[in-house]
């Protein structure tokens, strides 16, 4: 089911702040801020050839990024995102065998411009899994 890492996602509590460390201490090559009004984020891609870092701000009131920097005030991994080539036979699949999808179960469009889902961190040792179809 599981195709490649796509990204590891970084929650930060100062977007510019990271992005000038990876940018300008690290030398990355990183992208432009991008609003996700509907996940509650801005984020940035850093490229790191193989995969990527996604780092997360919160935007808005809601953000789930912001209830997270509130436990970890300095900021620090968030999730993993996995390449799914079906995502909706992938969605089934979990969900038969116990795993707990978030939200509705429906997928949401994500920072790539394809359907995204969170599966539940309890049921994979305290790590929130994002899936994007690949």
């Amino acid at each position: 089911m599981l195709g490649r890492l796509n990204h590891v996602a970084l929650a930060v509590p100062d977007l510019t702040t990271a992005v000038t460390a990876y940018r300008d201490t690290l030398g990355a090559e990183v992208t432009e801020p991008q609003a996700l009004p509907e996940h509650g984020v801005t984020v940035v891609f850093v490229n790191v050839g193989n995969t990527k870092i996604e780092l997360l701000e919160p935007l808005g009131e809601g953000s789930p990024i912001a209830a997270f920097l509130a436990k970890s005030p300095s900021g620090g991994m968030h999730h993993l995102c996995y390449e799914v080539d079906d995502i909706l036979a992938a969605r089934d699949q979990l969900k038969a065998s116990g795993a707990r999808v978030l939200g509705d179960g429906n997928p949401r469009i994500g920072a790539h411009g394809k359907p995204v889902l969170f599966l539940h961190p309890k049921d994979f040792f305290g790590t929130l899994i994002e899936l994007e179809q690949s």
